[in-house]
């Protein structure tokens, strides 16, 4: 008997009336993180010229890393520590929210296909307050025998990324050819996590389909992942999280209040227009403190309502 979990999507809207459609595999109900990535969306192959592609005008985070990974297309990134950049297939884009951010991401306008992943990690409790960054890395690809990969975060089969990651973690691209195993040596803290991108692969004896997610528990040194055709995947992993967070909307935090507070000053910020020394309809003096301004002509997406109950921690 396998304890290989298999996780399937749910489709969800991403923003806005003329929203592009995703396919979400993390958080569920009964599992909310595999190690610190906490979130999974995975889209596409979309064609832009019917879907309108990716147009996310600012908005907030706090507490995350966001992790941009394309397999088609380009997306331009846009945040308020000035950063301006290209997100490229095969080509990582790690933005640190830290205690507040705020970016846009839009399809560039050669782009005809859009195809990718946008994930988020937790920052642990000693870190989830640090000052905002972006980074950009383009990582080698590692090949043998019917495969091939791209380490995008932490280090396997003998490659290793730079960009910084505040727990142990894993992040790489893997593509297979038809009919081939690969048997990879992980680390036995790390519980790890497999989104199939296209094609059918076993991991571990469990077959998935596209869009899936299979989650492996801690323990195993090995794991073994087989194509029956050509395939493509994300294989992440890092060690128990180990914290309770509180995530809603773009804001990870630690309790509802927190959450609260932060959803009040970008409410606050956006009805004063987001410029230093602003005065909202109440008259309180607000700036763009927290989560800073994004230079592209777009109204930023303002909070939704929170609910009506206390949110709770997820674990």
């Amino acid at each position: 008997m396998t304890d290989v979990e298999v996780l399937a999507p749910r489709d969800v809207p991403l923003g806005g009336p003329r929203a592009m459609r995703v396919r979400r595999t993390l958080p569920q109900r009964h599992r909310s993180l595999i190690g610190a990535w906490c979130f999974i969306d995975h889209y596409g192959p979309d064609e832009v010229d019917e879907t309108g592609g990716m147009v996310l005008p600012a908005h907030p985070h706090t507490g995350l890393q966001t992790v941009s990974w394309l397999f088609d297309g380009e997306l331009e990134h846009r945040d308020s520590v000035g950063s301006l950049a290209t997100v490229r297939p095969g080509e990582i884009n790690l933005m640190t929210a830290g205690r507040g951010i705020s970016h846009t991401e839009v399809s560039t306008r050669d782009t005809t296909t859009l195809h990718g992943a946008q994930l988020w990690i937790a920052l642990p409790d000693d870190s989830r307050h640090v000052e905002p960054r972006f980074e950009h890395f383009a990582p080698d690809p590692v090949r043998g025998p019917g495969w091939e990969a791209r380490v995008f975060i932490g280090s396997l089969l003998g490659a290793s990324s730079p960009v910084a990651v505040h727990t142990p973690l894993l992040g790489a691209e893997v593509m297979l050819a038809p009919g081939r195993s690969l048997e990879v040596e992980v680390d036995p803290t790390f519980e790890h996590g497999v989104l199939l991108d296209v094609g059918t692969v076993d991991v571990d004896g469990q077959e998935l389909a596209p869009s899936d997610l299979a989650h492996l528990p801690h323990g195993r040194s090995t794991l073994t992942l087989t194509a029956q055709e050509e395939a493509r995947l994300l294989l992440l992993g890092g060690p128990p999280f180990g914290e309770p967070i509180v995530m809603w909307w773009n804001f990870i935090g630690r309790g509802h209040d927190e959450i609260a507070g932060y959803r009040q000053e970008w409410q606050d910020q956006i009805a004063a227009g987001g410029g230093p020394d602003d005065v909202v309809p109440d008259g309180r003096e607000v700036s763009a403190g927290r989560f800073g301004t994004v230079d592209l002509d777009l109204p930023p997406i303002p909070a939704p309502v929170l609910p009506n109950v206390r949110l709770k921690e997820r674990r």
